[in-house]
């Protein structure tokens, strides 16, 4: 049997040598190494190529969002993010460390948690991250966004249209990032959004996303009106709560779980079907698991627009993959190009079928669409 060989960075000894043993019992993986600092990390993993890295980000020296920087743009990695940070700048440095190539963030361990449940959780997740094939990651300096300032006039809007609503969980993070910073701050419609992370981290994730992107993002509040089209925003579902829209108002329900995920994507989407029919735009983004998949349906079944993100530039083609399985998806994008879809939608610049209709005319028909 292949195990999974893990490097372990960790500046606590005592929290390193609590992972190092939570890995040890487990007859697939394999410690190769252990490193107290980021320097000393990138150094191991080049020397010992390692199937997968656990990084804590508050480090001396090189922290762990350098070490994420450095490991992806000269020996990638896959990297679960390992954390306990509460301090926002902190926090704002894990989010970087994902838009940076790091896979996924795994909260530490406060000492609540039933006996043994976190180590479960550590070793399936380095498990599933090991899995992940990652690519080259250029270094790239994320700038703060420009000012939000908005013409007089809004840019013509598709009639009838009401919102976009976005679902996404591996690799989330970056990809709604750069969908956000490839739309103007004139976008025309809100934008709801569903992602997947942990509560520690997912408090001040709007925040971390409202200061890079162009158009405001916030975290929902129960029974606020429905965003009205003409001025984008981006509201996004707070932890431990589905985001729904009912009567016209955004409502955040504590009802059960769907796909083991609250908030779910399947949620929030079916009750935008419900809610806007073909007056919505649908979004299904890289993503663990089949959440999201059957809210697609139900919005493309509605008459809704639906786009879900390709293989090759999705982290993890599981969502989106589920989606176009079921024939959900009118169109199957790279991320780097839903934006521009996004936009064309909601100016009405082109027909949905229109667009279709070019790619296809291209020799691109999207896998799962319609050509």
């Amino acid at each position: 049997m292949t195990k999974v060989r893990v490097l372990v960075v960790e500046d606590s000894t005592t929290v390193r040598r609590h992972i190092v043993d939570a890995l040890s019992i487990d007859p697939e993986l394999e410690v190769v190494g252990e490193a107290a600092d980021g320097a000393t990390a990138i150094e191991l993993c080049k020397r010992m190529r390692p199937d997968v890295i656990t990084l804590d980000i508050v480090m001396p020296g090189v922290d762990g969002l350098s070490a994420v920087e450095q490991i992806m743009g000269d020996c990638p990695t896959p990297i679960l993010i390992v954390s306990s940070s509460t301090e926002r700048g902190e926090l704002f440095r894990t989010y970087e460390a994902l838009a940076a190539g790091a896979v996924e963030v795994l909260e530490k361990p406060d000492g609540t948690e039933p006996e043994g449940r976190w180590e479960a959780e550590l070793r399936a997740t380095l498990k599933l991250v090991a899995k992940i094939r990652v690519i080259t990651h250029p270094r790239v300096r994320l700038e703060r966004a420009a000012s939000r300032a908005r013409p007089a006039a809004a840019p013509p809007l598709a009639p009838g249209l009401r919102a976009v609503v976005m679902g996404a969980s591996t690799g989330g993070p970056a990809a709604v990032l750069q969908i956000l910073r490839g739309l103007p701050a004139d976008f025309p419609l809100p934008i709801l959004l569903v992602i997947h992370i942990g509560k520690l981290f997912a408090s001040s994730l709007a925040e971390w996303l409202d200061d890079l992107s162009p158009l405001p993002v916030a975290c929902a509040l129960d029974g606020e009106p429905m965003p009205p089209p003409g001025r984008g925003r981006v509201v996004m579902a707070t932890p431990g709560c589905h985001l729904v829209v009912r009567d016209g108002r955004l409502r955040l329900d504590d009802g059960p779980e769907r796909n083991y995920c609250r908030p779910s994507v399947d949620v929030l989407f079916e009750s935008a079907a419900s809610a806007f029919g073909p007056k919505a735009i649908g979004c299904l983004l890289t993503g663990m698991g089949r959440d999201g998949a059957r809210g697609l349906l139900a919005l493309k079944l509605s008459g809704a627009s639906t786009i879900a993100q390709d293989e090759a530039s999705s982290v993890v083609f599981g969502m989106p993959r589920e989606a176009i399985a079921l024939d959900a998806a009118g169109r199957v994008l790279p991320v780097d190009k839903i934006a521009a879809a996004l936009l064309e939608l909601a100016r009405g610049d082109l027909a949905f079928s229109e667009v279709l209709a070019a790619s296809a005319a291209n020799g691109r028909t999207p896998r799962g669409g319609q050509a």
